[in-house]
């Protein structure tokens, strides 16, 4: 095995300062340096040839591999494998080849001056990303440390906290942090005025109004939080349906005939980066999901115009898929082929063509089937009564 040429270099705001003497030997002996300009001028080594962030940066790998046979050295923030490029790096080329060297990252930097411990905060990014993905995070008491994507995020985030009813929130803005130059802001989210250094790290202690809006990660949010034209899959099935796709870290949800997009949006809240692909052919209900998801903190949805099974043809292979809407034969066969090993498949029916469909399925394949009836108390008069909802029935299987 060749020995590693390739060092990911984590730096701090007190530049070569802060790095071990084993570490600064390796950027006094590198031939090249790549970084961004700030990089640059935190870590000064006047023999080294230096090598600007490529434009567009997804040519950066292209760009490192170029260097293979030299001494090289990418200067990035803090830590390199937590929220940084060092991962992106890693994946792309050999970690065989790679030495990485850590720094304080941004995070523990920002839970020292607040005086928190990380584990009990939620650390988020958005740099680079939507800002509205920290939405679903938004919770009574919760604390957030998130890592912003310019000057004018905090206040982003200040008008959704105020939004959904978190106004009086703690919000403090650390920039600079180890560095001659570092400085705070303090605010809360109701009044939050600052204009702030681009470069800048946010730390954020939840407090909920009473008439706070209530939305845990855990599925089964409030019917009432979704924009629908009334078919969409309801608040108590919903969780039944969620528990059976098992949502899980980064992987892929197909939502056949999503509608609103209730259950695809669920499902990116429940397990951190997973993704979902909302197929659905009217163009309202595109619209209503798209509109939803942005709201509840999942704008990486992804939808898709079309029919099924056509409209799956091409699409990445999922680990689980939800059939809510097209339900057929050809369409289970086509969804059934792409599902990926131990994916789970969840269907539902209202109607009894649909479920004589899933029966059928279900003697053939296995699996669970199940009659989720729901009542609500409503009034009768001046009484309350059970008015029942339309029963589904629900098939799930995982495939072996």
């Amino acid at each position: 095995m060749t020995a590693p040429w390739l060092h990911i270099v984590g730096i701090g705001e007190d530049g070569l300062d802060g790095l071990t003497p084993a570490t600064r030997a390796v950027v006094a002996a590198a031939e090249v340096i790549l970084g961004g300009e700030r990089h640059h001028t935190l870590a000064a080594n006047p023999n080294a040839e230096r090598v600007a962030w490529p434009s567009p940066f997804d040519a950066m790998i292209d760009t490192i591999e170029g260097l293979k046979g030299r001494r090289v050295v990418v200067l990035v923030t803090g830590d390199p494998l937590w929220f940084s490029v060092g991962a992106r790096i890693g994946r792309a080329i050999d970690p065989a080849q790679i030495v990485y060297h850590p720094q304080l990252s941004a995070f523990q930097l920002a839970a020292a001056r607040m005086g928190w411990s990380l584990p009990d905060v939620e650390t988020l990014t958005v740099h680079g990303r939507p800002v509205a993905q920290m939405i679903a995070f938004i919770q009574p008491d919760a604390r957030l440390l998130i890592l912003t994507t310019g000057a004018d995020t905090p206040s982003q985030i200040a008008e959704y906290l105020t939004d959904r009813g978190y106004g009086a929130s703690k919000m403090t803005v650390l920039a600079a942090m180890g560095g001659k130059d570092e400085a705070r802001f303090y605010g809360t989210a109701s009044d939050w005025k600052h204009t702030v250094p681009a470069l800048n790290t946010l730390a954020v202690e939840c407090i909920a109004a009473p008439d706070a809006a209530l939305q845990p990660r855990v599925p089964g949010l409030a019917d009432n939080l979704f924009r629908s034209d009334g078919t969409m899959t309801k608040q108590e099935v919903r969780a039944a349906t969620l528990a059976k796709l098992m949502p899980m870290r980064g992987a892929l949800l197909w939502d056949i005939g999503c509608g609103s997009g209730s259950v695809a949006i669920e499902w990116m809240r429940a397990a951190r980066y997973a993704r979902a692909i909302g197929i659905e052919p009217r163009a309202d209900r595109r619209a209503m999901a798209a509109d939803n998801a942005l709201a509840l903190g999942t704008p990486r949805l992804e939808l898709v115009d079309g029919s099924v099974p056509a409209a799956l043809d091409g699409l990445a292979a999922p680990d689980a898929i939800f059939i809510g809407g097209g339900l057929s034969r050809d369409t289970f066969d086509a969804a059934w082929a792409a599902l990926r090993p131990l994916g789970r498949l969840v269907a539902n029916a209202v109607t009894l063509e649909s479920e004589a469909e899933l029966i059928d399925l279900h003697r053939e394949f296995g699996g669970e089937l199940a009659r989720i009836s729901i009542h609500r108390a409503e009034p009768v008069g001046r009484l309350t009564g059970w008015r029942p909802a339309m029963p589904v029935t629900q098939w799930s299987l995982v495939k072996r």
